[in-house]
């Protein structure tokens, strides 16, 4: 599982609770709405301090290498918070449990912190899922299969015939965080796109009983109780309710810096009304044999103002030992790009912006200008041609940002490691619906369907 906590904007979810069965229904996606909080979203500084610790996570996995419905979640930026993350209310348990989670599409497993009180009236609200409280609580065993699908500490032993030999499962991160707890399955309830609410009951998740270090303990976490993957492991959220609703899910990412903060959306399955196919435009999902949890796509060249900059292909390439490549992710905030190509975009950037550079630079960025006295300031146009023939032409806004009064920097940062990939983040994909569609192994996005409820 790659870490989530230390990512600076994430998903804000509701599922909401309410009674239903486990069998096909006739509405086309879950629908939920937003969660919102009236704090204020973290400097550009602390977002890129939250992205190094959050990718150097990412690449710590990537470096233990082996070999017709849908669902809509509104999403609300977790930038209100104070931490910038995108959150999950979640319910789970019977009776429905309220808890916050973290929303990954860099993780696959879903956790959350567990209590195993009798008598919990000494503990804050939706501080933790209460396991006995839920009828409908039930740990694997051990010695059943799916307890293969998590990483099991080492030296407990399984005892194949006893009756409470629970699956145990162990997560250690490359900051020194740590989760442990319990293997198990639950039911949750979601909202139907019809209003009619339906129960998923198998839901495989973490019932973490110990959580320590920075990224899931620490600040930056910022009150979660937990973190739901989206990855493309079979036991993600977005890989659980697929094989249901459709094996696809979208989402559109609107301004956090905004107030109030607009809806976003995450969608689970199909939804035409949201996802007009004839409005999007689609690249191939790229498969790393070595990082089968992220979500990959081929970049072939970047332009400013039209013009190619002279970058050779295979610095966006995957190696034969999975290093490389690009990857779509929700949880890091900025665009961290492979360093020869970040070196030509900056040195574009510096020749064709005509505004002057800043007298104190940001900490942390290459290219900051003075915008004062400008009211709506004009930057040179970036755009990426992906596989497939499709081309990303994010708004100037998606990679100019604001870091000071009177102060914009270029949004990007050097990718040095050379075991590491480029990562898209998520304030380059503000304002775009990107649908991940895993049967056709295909990545679309469009600028059209962001503001639809």
């Amino acid at each position: 599982m790659a870490e989530r906590a230390a990512g600076v904007i994430f998903f804000f979810l509701l599922i909401s609770a309410a009674a239903a069965v486990n069998r096909p229904t006739k509405f086309e996606y879950l629908k939920l709405p937003l969660l919102h909080k009236d704090t204020f979203p973290p400097t550009p500084s602390q977002a890129l301090s939250s992205d190094i610790r959050r990718l150097n996570t990412l690449y710590s996995s990537l470096s233990h290498r082996s070999t017709t419905r849908s669902a809509k979640l509104p999403v609300t930026s977790g930038a209100t918070t104070g931490s910038g993350q995108y959150f999950v209310d979640l319910r789970l348990g019977t009776p429905p449990q309220r808890l916050l989670l973290v929303a990954d599409t860099g993780s696959d497993l879903v956790w959350v912190s567990c209590s195993a009180c009798r008598n919990c009236s000494s503990r804050p609200p939706n501080s933790a899922f209460l396991a006995r409280h839920s009828s409908t609580y039930f740990p694997y065993h051990c010695y059943d299969k799916k307890c293969r699908l998590v990483p099991n500490p080492t030296g407990v032993a399984c005892n194949h015939t006893r009756l409470h030999s629970p699956c145990r499962y162990e997560y250690s991160y490359s900051d020194g965080s740590e989760t442990k707890g319990f293997f198990s399955t639950e039911t949750t309830t979601l909202n139907a796109s019809s209003g009619r609410p339906v129960q998923f009951r198998n839901l495989a998740f973490g019932c973490s009983f110990e959580a320590t270090g920075p990224s899931i303990a620490g600040p930056s976490f910022n009150g979660a109780q937990g973190v739901m993957g989206l990855g493309r492991g079979s036991i993600s959220l977005s890989s659980q309710l697929g094989r249901r609703f459709g094996n696809k899910f979208s989402y559109c990412l609107m301004d956090y810096t905004l107030s109030p903060t607009p809806t976003s959306y995450l969608l689970i399955g199909r939804s035409t009304a949201v996802n007009d196919p004839m409005k999007m435009n689609y690249t191939p999902m790229i498969s790393n044999p070595f990082a089968s949890t992220f979500y990959y796509i081929g970049i072939e060249s970047v332009h400013i103002e039209d013009v190619k900059l002279p970058i050779r292909p295979s610095v966006w390439a995957i190696d034969e030992l999975g290093n490389g490549g690009t990857v779509m992710d929700s949880g890091t905030t900025l665009t961290f790009l492979a360093e020869p190509a970040y070196r030509r975009i900056v040195q574009a950037f510096k020749r064709l912006v005509t505004l002057p550079e800043a007298d104190e630079p940001t900490v942390g960025f290459d290219l900051c200008v003075n915008v004062s006295g400008e009211s709506r300031p004009s930057f040179p146009k970036m755009s990426f041609k992906l596989s497939g023939n499709s081309v990303l032409s994010p708004p100037s806004g998606n990679y100019f940002i604001d870091t000071a009064e009177d102060v914009k920097c270029l949004a990007l940062q050097p990718l040095t490691a050379s075991s590491g990939f480029s990562v898209i983040g998520n304030l380059m994909q503000q304002g775009f619906m990107f649908e991940f569609d895993r049967d056709r192994s295909r990545i679309g996005f469009s600028r059209h369907g962001c503001g639809k409820p």
